[in-house]
């Protein structure tokens, strides 16, 4: 069975679909077989990215590694099972169908609570949520108290994982290995930035999960989108000699890959 990652985070501009890109065409990258689910059925940020990689690769006779990315197949109401929900059969299916070729499967979900969505979180073997690097986002994992910083319990999104790490544990599989995405961070080390991170180190001995830096905020990642590139595609373009943001940008992608821990993985790019 495909080692399925899933990108979550109920809150738009965390840099899912970014994370999602950089991974699965580090993985495509490293030799192995890619798998890619959007269930943003509206937006579709990682299936236009790679919509828009296909497209620019080309339009410039370029071989560039991109993972398989399938639309979620249509299913009519009359040909599901009884009491089975139709998103429910629509995932299902997407997932069984790249399931045979595939070593991994990353899905992209949305900035919102959805069923797919939902259901995607108890299918993942690993999950990133990418996080900014505030107490608004934070805000998404946990509540605080705003006098002493300290936790006083997890919110709505650690409550829906929770939910999909009791729905495994009955169906007998692996834990969730969950990995939160510290995007966005500054530069210098601000008091605020300070404090969030030993929030989440708090939070994340309470309810179980992994913390490692993100992707700094720059400005390549948003002129990377339109052409479908990333980090670790300049040269095949023909960007030579890198700048020194960029060769920060491309270390911050391989010290992610290492820290997913995935299975099978060796980070040799």
């Amino acid at each position: 069975m495909a080692h399925i990652i899933v990108v979550g985070n109920e809150k738009g501009g965390s840099g899912k679909s970014t994370t999602c890109m950089h991974v699965a065409t580090s993985l495509v990258r490293m030799g192995h077989k890619v798998g890619a689910l959007d269930l943003d059925l509206r937006q579709r940020s990682f299936g236009r990215y790679i919509e828009n990689r296909l497209t620019f690769a080309r339009k410039q006779g370029l071989d560039l590694p991109t993972p398989d990315y399938r639309e979620l197949p249509e299913a009519d109401q009359a040909t599901v099972e009884p009491g089975e929900n139709v998103f429910d059969h629509r995932l299902s299916a997407a997932v069984a169908a790249l399931e045979q070729d595939a070593e991994f499967i990353i899905i992209d979900c949305p900035g919102s609570h959805t069923r797919l969505s939902q259901v995607a979180h108890s299918l993942a073997d690993t999950l990133i949520t990418p996080l900014n690097d505030s107490f608004i986002d934070f805000d998404l994992l946990a509540r605080i108290d705003p006098d002493t910083s300290r936790v006083t319990g997890p919110s709505i999104y650690s409550e829906m994982v929770w939910n999909a790490r009791q729905l495994r544990a009955r169906a007998g599989l692996k834990p969730i290995d969950w990995i939160v995405l510290r995007n966005r961070l500054g530069a210098q080390q601000m008091h605020n930035k300070k404090k969030v991170g030993a929030a989440l180190e708090q939070l994340s001995k309470r309810i179980g999960f992994r913390v490692a830096p993100g992707f700094s905020e720059r400005v390549i990642f948003r002129e990377l989108f339109p052409r479908g590139l990333t980090l670790l595609d300049l040269r095949d373009i023909g960007v030579e000699n890198l700048n020194l943001s960029n060769v920060a940008a491309r270390q911050e992608v391989r010290d992610l890959m290492r820290e997913l821990k995935l299975p099978g993985v060796s980070v040799n790019f």
